[in-house]
């Protein structure tokens, strides 16, 4: 998969792909991760990329010539499965649904807003869609854009290490991870739950489902509806023993 990350600001993105999954996906070609640097799209001596908006307020507009170049250059013709998206607070919300739906391309070409946005005229040509990350502002689409390209690497086959691992990540049935736990058995007077030294492989599974749904009444309810429509009959009887009251019927 090719990730096109479209920035004033390549060395910002680059740092960031030093060390961890993404970069082990990366040096193992399992991902293509191009920082695409903006400037080298202008044509004048002050590398100019904004400038200030058309019947004036505040701020600076990213200006549309290198912007449509930039993309141009950047497509890749051999893909068929490509999407142009801007990292904008008034795109949709970011989440798990969209990092499985994004797996699915070959090349993502992410545009990284800056200063009050990008010219309109650009977004209605090229762009395919817009995405947040998040109901509040940050000075760019850098950090948004590096969001989405770990989301959408840890789902690609032969990323991570287990293969459950994605599978059983919180938000992959709209419920909060279990809670975990590891060495020592006794953390300041306070002992590992005894079922999870049973051996009984069902008991801890039911243990940890109990768990998830417990949590995520308690932290995330708004989850909950999406959650239920993924239950099994025997997850529905198992809470209806727990007395765990989610809407499952």
């Amino acid at each position: 998969m090719i990730f096109s990350i479209v920035t004033i600001f390549p060395s910002l993105i680059e740092s960031c792909l030093q060390s961890g999954i993404v970069a082990r996906a990366r040096h193992e070609g399992i991902v293509e991760i191009e920082p695409i640097d903006l400037r080298s799209f202008t044509h004048d001596k002050h590398r100019t990329t904004d400038d200030r908006p058309f019947g004036g307020g505040e701020g600076m507009v990213m200006t549309p010539a290198p912007l449509s170049l930039a993309i141009r250059r950047t497509v890749r013709e051999q893909v068929q499965n490509r999407r142009v998206i801007l990292l904008s607070p008034q795109g949709r919300k970011f989440c798990q649904e969209t990092a499985v739906e994004l797996r699915r391309q070959q090349q993502l070409i992410l545009i990284c807003g800056r200063y009050e946005g990008v010219d309109e005229r650009f977004r209605e040509k090229y762009v395919d869609e817009e995405i947040s990350v998040g109901d509040f502002i940050l000075s760019g689409g850098e950090l948004p854009a590096l969001m989405v390209v770990d989301a959408v690497t840890r789902l690609l086959p032969g990323v991570l290490g287990c293969a459950d691992s994605a599978a059983n990540d919180t938000f992959s049935r709209y419920l909060l991870k279990h809670p975990q736990y590891t060495r020592p058995r006794i953390f300041e007077k306070m002992e590992v739950p005894q079922v999870l030294f049973s051996g009984n492989h069902n008991r801890i599974e039911e243990f940890r489902f109990i768990e998830s749904v417990k949590r995520t009444i308690e932290r995330r309810p708004d989850l909950l509806k999406k959650a239920v429509a993924g239950f099994t009959d025997k997850e529905k009887r198992l809470l209806e023993d727990y007395g765990l009251d989610v809407g499952a019927d």
